[in-house]
């Protein structure tokens, strides 16, 4: 399964939730945490690595807290994922060093999971932090249908 890890998880909601007023005053951690409805340690850890990734900004003091580095416009989600979780890779052949793969020479697959990986960066690259900051209108949600066990789940409208 492709799953993002809690830390990106929080570092793409804190980004949001600073870029739904980017014209604010500095946030603080504990603010963002309590507005964001996460745990303070995580956010302040997830703050201090996106300060120093670029993205944001820090300032000291009574009046400090934490400001996008860039309007919400220029910031995407692979940015986010990005400076958390480094460059994206799905597969070993994709990473930054492709040679340290050993089925390389033979494998069928390593072009196409190369195709896979850049249509993923790109649609993650097109969605900008300004998109996430807008909800969503209602009828443009996804109807999910999954099984658990004995039960059908339904998530969304149609």
């Amino acid at each position: 399964m492709l799953r993002l890890t809690k830390l990106t998880d929080y570092a793409i909601v804190v980004m949001t939730h600073l870029a739904t007023d980017p014209e604010r005053a500095r946030s603080n951690a504990k603010d963002l945490a309590v507005e964001a409805h996460l745990p303070a340690p995580m956010v302040s850890k997830v703050l201090k690595t996106l300060t120093r990734r670029g993205l944001l900004v820090s300032q000291r003091g009574a009046a400090g807290g934490y400001l996008l580095a860039r309007p919400p416009a220029e910031i995407s989600v692979a940015d986010i994922i990005e400076a958390l979780d480094g460059p994206l890779a799905l597969a070993q052949c994709c990473e930054v060093e492709p040679e340290s793969c050993d089925h390389r020479p033979v494998c069928p697959v390593t072009g196409h999971w190369h195709r896979i990986n850049t249509a993923i960066h790109e649609a993650l690259s097109g969605i900008k932090l300004a998109d996430m900051a807008r909800p969503l209108p209602q009828e443009r949600l996804p109807v999910l249908r999954f099984h658990t066990g004995r039960s059908l789940h339904i998530v969304g409208k149609n």
